[in-house]
């Protein structure tokens, strides 16, 4: 599991995703993935890098290309039109057919294994301030996934973005209320020992 606070080196990131540190330099051009550097001008990975390469992996173990996958990454909304779906642009083919109900099924899979590994996480954290955005969290990734399943092909890039970037978005959420309630039983902490001092 990701430490999200940490700061990550280049050799650390590659244990962790199995790519060498020449393909993470090459694929921070390529994808124009924005690196932070330290003052000494040496790249250093955060959890949000670590988890883009992971998720560029992830859509190259499907078999999409650097160029499909530069597509989603710019722009998860976009849907195809019918000829660049029968070109084949941007939707893995296996012999020629596209197998939609198993790119859902693959999809909510690897969403649902993904999600629920970081709720455990969340949950072992800090139980009780968690567990109402978890149920939501949960609530929505169930919904989400019914959805996908119904989608047609070329709707179902764009919801496994969508619902990543949620995923993000309410992990991050999570974690400033966390640093709030943390903040707060601070300067609790510190009244009442002025007060009993």
């Amino acid at each position: 599991m990701l430490d999200i606070n940490k700061e990550y080196t280049i050799s650390e990131v590659a244990e962790i995703t199995g790519y060498a540190p020449h393909v993470l330099r090459y694929y921070e051009k390529e994808f124009e993935i924005e690196i932070p550097r330290n003052n000494s001008n040496h790249r250093y990975f955060t959890y949000k890098e670590i988890e883009l390469i992971q998720y560029i992996k992830s859509l190259q173990e499907k078999g999409f290309s650097n160029k499909q996958i530069k597509l989603i990454l710019a722009s998860p909304e976009t849907l195809m039109n019918n000829q660049e779906a029968m070109d084949g642009d941007l939707l893995p083919m296996n012999n020629g057919y596209l197998d939609t109900c198993q790119l859902a099924k693959e999809i909510s899979t690897s969403l649902e294994e993904e999600f629920f590994h970081r709720l455990q996480s969340l949950l072992e954290n800090s139980r009780e301030v968690n567990m109402k955005v978890i149920e939501e969290l949960k609530e929505e990734i169930i919904m989400l996934r019914n959805e996908l399943n119904s989608k047609e092909r070329d709707v179902l890039i764009c919801e496994n973005a969508k619902l990543k970037m949620k995923v993000k978005e309410k992990t991050f959420e999570n974690i400033e209320l966390k640093e709030k309630l943390k903040k707060a039983e601070e300067k609790q902490g510190g009244f009442l020992k002025k007060l009993f001092s």
